[in-house]
């Protein structure tokens, strides 16, 4: 009859224990920090942003558009006022999608408005002010059918805005 193997017990004391036990720990933090560590993607620009930069592109056309057409200057200074207050809506909403709180205060990664916004070479003629107007009226219509609710709405309104200018205001 065979001899019987002896099985190799392995024992462990509290000791190996809790080290095994406190490298799991430590593997599992190291393992979780890591991923806080790894460059993260910027997030994509607001897509208002560009329509903010033409509403402040087109006041400034405007207002230089004033200065060839005197006898427009009623509509002229309408239209940049307008264009305007379409910018500062938009600056609003951009404010708000990237979380300006109700009390007012901001956060630190907050998209800040164009500093630098074209002005035209020249004064422009009306009718360069038109085809601005009715880039300005296309872009609007076309970014807010790819949106919804409150800023497919604003766009909506801007663009119908911008159509008005170039048909009555400047017809």
């Amino acid at each position: 009859m065979p001899t019987p193997v002896p099985h190799a017990r392995s024992t462990m004391d509290r000791r190996a224990a809790l080290r095994l036990a406190g490298s799991a720990a430590v593997a599992a933090t190291a393992a979780s920090t890591a991923g806080c560590f790894r460059q993260q993607p910027p997030p994509a620009p607001d897509p208002l942003l560009a329509q903010e930069l033409s509403a402040r592109t087109d006041v400034l056309w405007a207002k230089a558009a004033a200065t060839l057409a005197p006898d427009h200057t009623a509509a002229l200074t309408l239209i940049a006022a307008q264009r305007g207050e379409h910018a500062d809506a938009l600056r609003t909403e951009i404010d708000r999608a990237a979380g300006v709180y109700h009390d007012g205060t901001r956060p630190s990664s907050r998209t800040p408005p164009p500093t630098d916004v074209p002005g035209p070479p020249t004064p422009p003629t009306l009718t360069a002010l038109r085809d601005q107007l009715t880039g300005s009226q296309r872009s609007a219509a076309d970014l807010a059918v790819g949106l919804s609710g409150f800023r497919a709405g604003l766009l909506a309104s801007v663009s119908a805005s911008c159509a008005t200018h170039v048909a009555v205001l400047l017809g």
